[in-house]
């Protein structure tokens, strides 16, 4: 979708009801901007995040995150929390391993909210560390159906 169809989508969306709470904007300033919402995500080692929670401190902002340096980095600068992962063999990165336990202790250590990613699904749930905030599940949310996903809801607030 180009910017145009995205400011539609997300107004359709307004129009409907749905929370300017749940709407994560990614990258575009502008168009988090124009439709006035809170919530705006960034790709990994993307130094514009750093610099608009600086300006904006009263935005949500997260980040993308690969290791726990990124991870310290964004604590750092203010963020509100990270996406990190990925945290099982996902589709999304087929010849990439999952980071490793350690790899993902430390980054729970760093005391900033952390949302997994990466092959969360029904089954992989179960095998999940203690300690996230909570999950992205892009493909899962993509491709199940609303039942599936209120299971999954289910499973995830006994797992955390």
């Amino acid at each position: 979708m180009n910017n145009e169809e995205n400011k539609e989508m997300i107004q359709s969306l307004l129009q409907l009801g749905f929370s300017k709470d749940k709407i994560i904007i990614h990258s575009d300033v502008t168009l988090l901007e124009d439709l006035h919402l809170k919530r705006i995500h960034f790709k990994e080692n993307d130094t514009t995040a750093f610099t608009y929670k600086e300006a904006h401190p009263d935005i949500c902002v997260s980040m993308s995150t690969h290791d726990v340096e990124t991870v310290k980095r964004c604590y750092e600068n203010g963020l509100d929390s990270v996406f990190f992962g990925h945290i099982f063999p996902t589709s999304s990165h087929p010849n990439v391993p999952p980071r490793s336990k350690e790899a993902i202790q430390q980054a729970l250590n760093v005391p900033i909210p952390i949302y997994a990613i990466g092959g969360i699904n029904e089954h992989s749930l179960q095998k999940m560390p203690p300690g996230f905030k909570g999950i992205c599940a892009i493909s899962y949310f993509n491709n199940a159906s609303l039942e599936e996903i209120k299971q999954l809801r289910k499973e995830w607030s006994t797992h955390a």
